[in-house]
């Protein structure tokens, strides 16, 4: 017999007794700890049907009804349903009973689900997110996306600083440096105890960046400048440029809020002009640039029929150490319309298409690969 005063089928009574404990528990904290008896209950349901494993918030109705079905709740459903109709003052107290049991399990079982989802769904539902952002075409970025892409880059810049850290101080393998062994044990009568291995040190990398703000491009160039905001440690010296018509050195705007907005006012949705960057950064800033220096432009080569300069380009080639273009259309439009990619192809030493935020991360370690 339940506490209830009721009998029947054991899982009920069980599932009754279960919901008796935890309420008299709720009404009296200093009473027995026979509601824990439920919490252990669920517990032991969540692992049953493996509650860990959920990643997504829409799971978790699915989840709490494998919960319940676990613990018997369909004999409960059952007899409530048989007795529903049943208007003796005795059925409808057992009515009453199972209904108040049946939303406590429910509640509770939703509860236990709402915790494990916040434990191990929300990150991975997180993590799965920003796949699809960083997968997503840059162009094609919603919104309500732009913060989760600005801590994903910022995840991937940090990577790509660590590994180019990794790589300037990469140990020469089998050389002892017989100097610096000898000093760090003398103390044990030069017995080289323990051993100074030589490094070799790489240089850090010297970036220059070019960005187009024009309006075809706008919606891409904002990546790429969030990679090189976050990559300030891990390169020696950069500088930053942006233009649609006129050539803009951005470098001293730390904060990619602020410059954006700045930038956007600046130089921003004018016709672009190719040729007139290259003067720009001939007349004004070719000192920016050597044999150290890697080049990286960000934009679709698009003049509107003005003059490219093929000549001051193929000079600051001669200048440069690579020349990196990132053109955010595909590669079928190049050479179309007023599209100058096909003329300029030939100075680079890459040019690929940028679609989506793996495209600069990945153009900058091939960039930090080569400061070896």
């Amino acid at each position: 017999m339940s506490k209830w005063g009721l009998t029947g089928n054991t899982e009920i009574d069980s599932l009754l007794n279960l919901a008796t404990s935890a309420l008299s528990d709720a009404a009296d904290p200093n009473g027995a700890t026979s509601g824990h008896e439920l919490s252990v209950a669920l517990t032991r349901a969540a692992d049953a049907v493996d509650v860990n494993s959920i990643r997504f918030a829409t799971q978790s109705a699915w989840f709490e009804r494998r919960m319940l079905d676990y613990l018997g709740i369909a004999a409960l459903e059952s007899r409530l349903s048989q007795q529903i109709g049943d208007d003796s003052p005795e059925s409808q107290a057992e009515v009453r009973a199972l209904t108040e049991t049946r939303h406590l399990l429910q509640r509770e079982a939703r509860a236990v689900v709402q915790r494990r989802f916040e434990l191990f769904g929300e990150p991975a539902t997180e993590a799965f997110m920003t796949e699809i952002a960083v997968n997503r075409a840059l162009g094609r970025m919603a919104p309500a996306e732009m913060q989760r892409m600005k801590i994903a880059v910022t995840r991937m810049a940090k990577k790509l600083a660590t590994r180019q850290a990794r790589r300037q101080r990469q140990k020469l393998r089998g050389q002892v440096d017989v100097r610096r062994t000898m000093r760090a044990n003398a103390g044990h009568d030069g017995v080289p105890f323990k051993l100074a291995f030589k490094y070799r040190r790489h240089r850090k990398p010297r970036i220059v960046a070019i960005c187009d703000m024009s309006r075809s491009v706008a919606s891409q160039a904002p990546f790429l400048l969030m990679f090189l905001y976050a990559l300030h440690d891990a390169v020696d010296d950069l500088r930053t440029f942006a233009f649609s018509n006129k050539l803009q050195d951005v470098s001293a705007l730390q904060s990619l809020d602020a410059a954006m907005d700045l930038i956007l006012k600046l130089v921003g949705n004018g016709a672009t002009d190719y040729g007139q960057v290259w003067l720009d950064l001939h007349d004004r800033h070719w000192d920016t640039i050597d044999r150290l220096t890697t080049v990286i432009v960000l934009g679709d080569g698009r003049s509107n029929g003005a003059n490219p300069r093929l000549d001051l380009f193929a000079t600051l080639i001669g200048l440069a150490k690579r020349v990196v273009w990132l053109c955010p259309e595909p590669q079928g439009r190049w050479g179309s319309g007023d599209s100058d990619m096909l003329r300029y192809r030939p100075f680079c030493t890459s040019m690929s298409h940028c679609a989506t935020a793996l495209d600069p991360e990945h153009a900058l370690d091939e960039t930090f690969k080569s400061y070896r």
